[in-house]
């Protein structure tokens, strides 16, 4: 559905409770009500209220830039623009063609910075463009069995990291999120395969570590929209280890995931920068010395 909207900009404050922080940012939202992908796991459905049998793209576009501008003049320091909290930030490029005004926008801002997450490979306009170091470029990665099983629609393994090859090559910034993590028998191989594929081909800048979490009552909508490929996920000790509410692995397991994978990164790259996504201060003093707060995939540093 084509329409229009009064608000492109959101603040969010970073705030997840008294137990998980993040860091602040601003969320760019030109989509709404939905994602073309099926990820059984997405929050957006339960955040929507439902399984929307429409996509919203707002194009009153003039509103947007101006709503980016009050932000930029009203607050000081670097001010990240974050499009992927909301929406996939490519998976729908090819219809509304946002970044190649985008991206061109936020070269002329001297604090602004353009933050794109994505699951797709749909990288034809960003390629035609030219990149800058105000746009951040980033593909949230699973182990390609966890894709087939949960993320229906998006592009497979070899061709998100194809494609961030490819954005590298031009110039763009690059970072990878690999989250949510899920445990299943031979997860630790799985995973290792993924960062191996990954770092022998690309050279991010940034890697961000997640872990499945679910709002207990996302389980409904997703058992409704998606069967049995949903009811999967509650196949896990799920513990509320944490003031946002949301179900999830057990601490240990927590901290054996990440362990296996930046030791596994480590043998790879030893320079990247690593990352948690909204884990308690208990997991994160375990690897105080491994990962840094405030240089993760949503802001700029």
């Amino acid at each position: 559905m084509i329409g229009r909207t009064s608000s492109f900009v959101g603040h969010f404050d970073g705030r997840l409770g008294p137990n998980v922080c993040c860091c602040p940012y601003y969320k760019l939202v030109p989509l709404s009500n939905g994602c073309p992908y099926f990820c059984t796991y997405c929050y957006l459905a339960f955040v929507y209220r439902n399984y929307a049998p429409f996509i919203k793209i707002n194009i009153n576009y003039d509103t947007m830039f101006k709503q980016i501008r009050k932000v930029l003049a009203a607050v000081s320091g670097k001010v990240s623009f974050n499009m992927g909290e909301m929406l996939d930030s490519l998976a729908l490029d090819h219809i509304t063609n946002l970044t190649t005004m985008l991206i061109p926008f936020f070269a002329g801002l001297s604090r602004g910075y353009l933050m794109l997450l994505t699951k797709s490979s749909n990288i034809e306009n960003l390629l035609v463009v030219e990149p800058n170091d105000h746009t951040v470029v980033s593909w949230s990665l699973n182990s390609q069995r966890m894709i087939e099983q949960h993320e229906t629609g998006t592009a497979c393994l070899f061709e998100r990291v194809e494609a961030a090859r490819k954005c590298q090559q031009h110039g763009y910034r690059i970072r990878f999120r690999i989250d949510p993590g899920i445990l299943y028998p031979d997860w630790q191989e799985d995973y290792a395969d993924l960062i191996e594929k990954t770092l022998t081909i690309v050279k991010p800048e940034n890697i961000t570590l997640g872990m499945l979490r679910l709002l207990p009552g996302h389980f409904r909508l997703a058992a409704d929209a998606y069967g049995n490929r949903a009811r999967k996920l509650l196949d896990h000790n799920f513990v509320r280890g944490a003031s946002d509410y949301k179900l999830r692995y057990p601490p240990n397991e927590r901290i054996e995931f990440y362990t296996h994978l930046i030791d596994t990164i480590r043998s790879f790259d030893k320079n990247v920068s690593i990352s948690l996504c909204r884990e308690i201060p208990e997991v994160w003093s375990v690897f105080k010395d491994h990962c840094k707060p405030g240089k993760c995939n949503c802001v700029n540093w």
